[in-house]
């Protein structure tokens, strides 16, 4: 591992992909920690201040890196679109593997940590039934979880201290998700077909974004942040298939109108083929960060909340 100055707070922390799902979580949740945030992206973003920053241009990322002291990274930046990976290579992998290495050199240098967002993904092409752990090889069906996989293998050859979490189906009250999707269709139309043979576990961004600022105060308190570096999963607690998903955020939101039914997955045939089970263990971060992981369904519900009081909120503008 890289030679790691001892961490203080406050601590200066960049934050790329800041006007994601995950980074805008990032935004609300640091409000209150003592530390100093930088939040950026390659896109301008209504109503938040966003610096702009490439993280596929190394030498973007170590001037940034220097001239404003950063102790640690939380890249939420990636390409995310599954489907499109497959026929555009070059770009998914310079984003989830070269700019992730770029990020990983800086903090090296630095004497920083790096932590990084990877995905079920990087599973999928074995078939399995018990829950991932953390030392299941990744074995991707597709370009996207390819290329994410590359990006965790150069983080760690990079020799930086690291923490690499792997989640799963993230959702929030901020961009395209699945469960804002659902929620916008399932009040419009009478009935809906959605996939019931692929089984996983949803992630409400906003607690990723608690366990990411818990990760940080236990990093910054310890003796030798470096003793840490590895591979933790976190998604939420439980096990579902996307028609369950869909069924609860219907339900939750009082869309009962809207008949859902199950489906196969190939009734919708998709470029890539995507893990059928990736249930994450979580055992791994709660021991070692103390990280307390909330139920999906109550985590659904708290989402759903917030997006209706902000549409409320909108209204009474």
């Amino acid at each position: 591992m890289a030679e790691m100055r001892t961490l203080e707070k406050p601590m200066n922390i960049l934050v790329t992909g800041a006007n994601g799902q995950l980074g805008n979580e990032m935004r609300i949740v640091s409000r209150d920690t003592g530390d100093s945030y930088f939040f950026t992206d390659v896109r301008e973003s209504q109503g938040v201040r966003t610096v702009m920053l490439d993280i596929t241009d190394i030498d973007a990322v170590r001037l940034f890196v220097k001239e404003n002291g950063i102790g640690a990274i939380v890249n939420c930046a990636a390409y995310t679109n599954v489907d499109a990976a497959e026929s555009d290579y070059a770009s998914a992998e310079r984003l989830n593997a070269d700019a992730p290495a770029n990020l990983a050199l800086a903090m090296s240098e630095a004497g920083g940590i790096l932590i990084h967002i990877s995905t079920d993904y990087v599973f999928g092409k074995e078939q399995c039934n018990v829950p991932c752990s953390e030392d299941k090889t990744g074995t991707p069906s597709g370009v996207y979880g390819l290329t994410k996989l590359h990006g965790e293998q150069r983080i760690i050859d990079s020799g930086c201290n690291y923490v690499i979490i792997r989640t799963a189906w993230l959702y929030s009250e901020f961009g395209k998700n699945f469960c804002r999707t659902i929620l916008d269709l399932s009040a419009r139309k009478s009935s809906l077909n959605v996939v019931f043979d692929q089984v996983g576990t949803p992630t409400y961004a906003l607690d990723l974004a608690n366990a990411i600022i818990k990760i940080l105060d236990t990093l910054e308190s310890a003796e030798n942040p470096g003793a840490f570096s590895g591979i933790y999963n976190f998604s939420n607690e439980g096990v579902c298939s996307w028609y369950d998903f869909a069924m609860m955020t219907a339900r939750f939101s009082g869309h009962n109108s809207c008949d859902i039914h199950p489906c196969h997955s190939s009734e919708y045939p998709s470029p890539v083929v995507r893990p059928s089970y990736s249930v994450l263990d979580k055992t791994r971060i709660k021991e070692v960060f103390g990280v307390t992981v909330p139920y999906w369904t109550d985590s659904l519900k708290l989402c759903l909340s917030r997006i209706e009081k902000k549409s409320s909120d909108n209204l009474n503008l």
